[in-house]
């Protein structure tokens, strides 16, 4: 591997896996330097043509209609993986079997079970193995959480977070994986475990959940005629299935520091394509975060005494914040990038630890992987006892 670039390949065609696709391609235009030398080997999908068209699109080699395509290739050292949750745990242990290093989409697998075994997998093959928790290479949530471990606004008091998105809004909308798999497999897992995993970035880990709520609204969605990509619309058949998990799920918390939290997520909240935001309350300041406006965020300290101007202000993110520094192309505060961008950010990251470079946090393992759906689990199990504490395993 040190005689040649690293080659990178994806699995997966749709949504997100074209965002990873785009990531690995972006990485090495825009941090070049210090950045091992990248070979976009493939882009692997069931659907053939998904898998062309991607390929095209981002540059790619070649385009294969399987996994295990990518898992025999000479030529592919790193693999995100992209494609429905219960598919995880096979292609990740097949590949780590092969020798490659895996990114992994959250939630890391459909049950704990499996997830515990794809890290017995990931240490068996000493190869590197992350999580997809994208969120945590966002410039502006890494600025806070480096304002709050440097106790700049004192210890966190409450953490109020919500992630509250559209795409399952529309009864038309087609049935898919998505609306499968049982209590808490729904917008728990899709974009619950994000916000759940971005809420133990900033403030520590998670002791207990409590009061937790899952509910449905779309109960049945017709089966798509066709192939669509992410929450695309699709031609319907007559065939109508059951929804089978939740479109909102409501909880609290307790971190192991003391603090509160109070978690909102939906599907189907309408006119919210894909809202995420935050905010952190501490014992002498308080800071936010809204996804609308990604290269910002808002902080109030001690620092500013005097009452005519004290109170929050907007912190335009910059080359002084995590991940930006040499990597966009006008380097300086107040312009602006997007989520897209973060999938660049994390392919960097994850491509640096793969060539052993220092510097970068290293990303979300196989373990916090698996120490989030424990967390689903708890959930689950609140909203199952009506509501009763439990404990984090």
């Amino acid at each position: 591997m040190a005689d040649r670039p690293l080659g990178v390949a994806v699995i997966g065609a749709g949504m997100a896996g074209r965002s990873h696709a785009a990531g690995y391609r972006n990485a090495g235009t825009l941090y070049g330097e210090g950045l091992p030398p990248v070979h976009l080997a493939a882009i692997a999908d069931v659907n053939e043509a998904f898998a062309a068209d991607t390929a095209r699109r981002y540059g790619y080699e070649r385009s294969e209609s399987t996994w295990q395509a990518v898992a025999e290739a000479n030529d592919v050292d790193v693999v995100s993986v992209v494609v429905a949750n219960p598919l995880h745990r096979e292609i990740a242990e097949g590949l780590l079997a092969a020798g490659k290093h895996v990114l992994c989409e959250k939630p890391m697998a459909p049950s704990v079970e499996d997830a515990e075994a794809m890290v017995g997998a990931a240490r068996a093959a000493g190869r590197e193995a992350s999580i997809g928790f994208v969120f945590r290479r966002s410039p502006a949530i890494s600025a806070i959480r480096d304002q709050v471990q440097a106790g700049v606004i004192g210890s966190p008091v409450h953490f109020n977070g919500r992630y509250w998105c559209d795409y399952g809004v529309n009864p038309s909308g087609p049935m898919s994986w998505r609306y499968k798999g049982g209590p808490g497999s729904g917008a728990l897992s899709d974009i619950g475990s994000h916000l759940i995993d971005l809420a133990e970035f900033v403030c520590g880990p998670l002791a207990s959940v409590r009061g937790a709520t899952l509910s449905t609204y779309v109960t049945q969605r017709a089966l798509p005629l066709g192939s669509a990509v992410g929450h695309a619309a699709a031609q319907l058949s007559d065939t109508y299935e059951p929804v089978e998990n939740e479109d909102l799920v409501t909880f609290t918390a307790s971190f192991a520091s003391g603090a509160t939290g109070t978690f909102s997520v939906s599907r189907a909240a309408y006119g919210h394509a894909n809202s995420l935001g935050f905010e952190v309350f501490g014992q002498t300041g308080a800071a936010t975060f809204d996804l609308d406006r990604p290269a910002e965020f808002g902080f109030a300290d001690t620092s500013v005494t005097d009452p005519a101007t004290s109170g929050h202000r907007t912190v335009p993110v910059g080359p002084a914040h995590p991940y930006l520094h040499g990597g966009m192309p006008m380097d300086f505060p107040g312009v602006s990038y997007g989520q897209n961008d973060l999938f660049v950010f994390q392919a960097r990251a994850f491509l640096e630890q793969v060539a052993g470079f220092e510097g970068l946090p290293r990303m979300a393992s196989f373990e916090d992987g698996l120490h989030n759906l424990r967390l689903l689990d708890a959930v689950v199990a609140s909203a199952q006892s009506g509501g009763a504490e439990v404990k984090v395993a």
